[in-house]
């Protein structure tokens, strides 16, 4: 899963008292956003082994602080208190909080069996990436459907709105296109892992500057 981590997002943003799109973007790619620089540092660690899943040739064989649910339960109130300190948004907290815990429940159904519960086995996932057929429509409904149901419960505030989505859209199925189809990665090197964090970042930013063009329908 990659972009489909966006769609809670998306879906999210129309309640009247949740974060910007812009932030619940990072919310639904905290954990990844987390697990990247936590391989950076040499703390979490993954492999690049081709067949590890037809779709996907990361073999992510240690990352207790981010990919287990106890992991992704901490960023997530960490994440959902850090909205509460700064906006006093009760709701909108428990909104980014829960965002952010979307992202394990969406990969416990692509993954191979390396997701855990505290850390340690048993180690779950039900491997959908080893059924393209199965993912790639999945993750292209998620995603496009919720931008569609954002578009639907929102108003343009600005003459940019119409380039923004656009934008969004495009930079999305690019990102998502290039995941599935551009060269395997050779190593788990820090320049792939800083172009994951830059691609996290610029979805983020895109769908920061959606949400300067457009307000909620009953606002």
């Amino acid at each position: 899963m990659f972009i489909g981590h966006f769609a809670p997002a998306m879906v999210a943003a129309t309640h009247p008292k949740a974060p910007g799109l812009g932030t619940l973007f990072v919310a639904g790619q905290l954990v990844d956003f987390g697990f990247f620089g936590l391989a950076l540092l040499g703390i979490e660690k993954f492999r690049i082994v081709p067949g590890t899943t037809v779709m996907n040739p990361l073999d992510l064989y240690h990352m207790p602080y981010t990919h287990s649910l106890l992991g992704s339960g901490i960023w997530a109130l960490a994440f959902g208190l850090l909205i509460w300190m700064i906006t006093r948004n009760r709701t909108g907290a428990i909104i980014g909080g829960l965002v952010v815990l979307s992202h394990w429940l969406l990969d416990l159904l692509v993954h191979a069996p390396d997701l855990t519960l505290t850390g340690a086995p048993p180690m779950l996932g039900l491997g959908l990436w080893n059924y393209p057929a199965i993912t790639m429509p999945l993750e292209l409904i998620l995603t496009f459907g919720a931008l569609a149901f954002f578009v639907s419960r929102t108003r343009s505030t600005s003459p940019r709105s119409r380039l923004a989505l656009v934008l969004l859209a495009v930079l999305l199925a690019f990102l998502q296109i290039y995941n599935w189809f551009g060269p395997e990665p050779e190593t788990a090197d820090a320049a792939m892992m800083i172009t994951a964090l830059i691609a996290f970042a610029l979805a983020a930013a895109a769908a920061a500057f959606v949400a300067r063009t457009r307000t909620l329908k009953t606002a």
